[in-house]
Parts: C-alpha cells; sequence; structure tokens
C-alpha cells in the first residue's frame, strides 16, 4: 500500500543509493504502518532542471509518501523522521554542491484506493 515517490536532482545520481534508500525504507516503515514490506512502491524521478533559492548551484532530494487514511498525525511524524533520516544515510555529499532533503507523509483516501494483483 504504500507509494512512495521520490524526486532527485540529476547530480545527485552517482551520490544517491537509490535502491538501498527503497529497501531499507520499505524495512524500517513496514511495522510503522502496519503494511507487509512486499506491499510498498517506491519509483525514483530524475530532475533534470530546477531553480532552488536565489539559482545558485544547488540540489534536491523530496520525497512523499503515500499512507491509507486514518494513522495519526504522531505516527505520520513518526514515519517522516525514519524516511529523512535513511534519505540522509543514503545520499553522499556532492562537493560545492548544497543538497536539501525535503519529505512529505500524505494521506491515500482509503475508501478510493484500489489494487490489483495478477
Amino acid at each position: 500500500m504504500p507509494q512512495i515517490t521520490v524526486e532527485y536532482s540529476a547530480e545527485l545520481a552517482d551520490a544517491f543509493d537509490r535502491r538501498g534508500f527503497a529497501l531499507a525504507l520499505h524495512q524500517a516503515v513496514s511495522p510503522l504502518v502496519s503494511s507487509e514490506v512486499g506491499a510498498f512502491k517506491t519509483r525514483f524521478r530524475q530532475i533534470e532542471e530546477s531553480v532552488i533559492g536565489d539559482g545558485s548551484p544547488a540540489a534536491m532530494v523530496h520525497v512523499r509518501v503515500g499512507l491509507l487514511s486514518g494513522r495519526s498525525a504522531e505516527r505520520k511524524q513518526e514515519v517522516g523522521r525514519t524516511v529523512i533520516g535513511l534519505a540522509g544515510e543514503h545520499l553522499k555529499p556532492v562537493d560545492g554542491l548544497p543538497t536539501q532533503v525535503t519529505l512529505e507523509v500524505y494521506d491515500l483516501d482509503r475508501e478510493q484506493y484500489q489494487k490489483l494483483v495478477y
């Protein structure tokens, strides 16, 4: 069920261990949201161009974690802290390139979410 989208600056392609991040995220968040690891879906989107702040060289990683509605704000904050910490652990610094990591945990409407497995 968890739907995770990770956008990252192209300049971080060699510095961001995306697969390692996704696998660690799935394992760490699974018990927090009572969802089996096999239900997690993480996709990555490389950002070819972005402008941050005043346009000085900078990079970004933005993680969106969609969870079925009904979880408390505290639980979503715990998920967020876990995920943003893991992102930092899987991202190597790039000389001369400040990097911002941001995160959003949002609700998927439980009554509208559908899944087909075949």
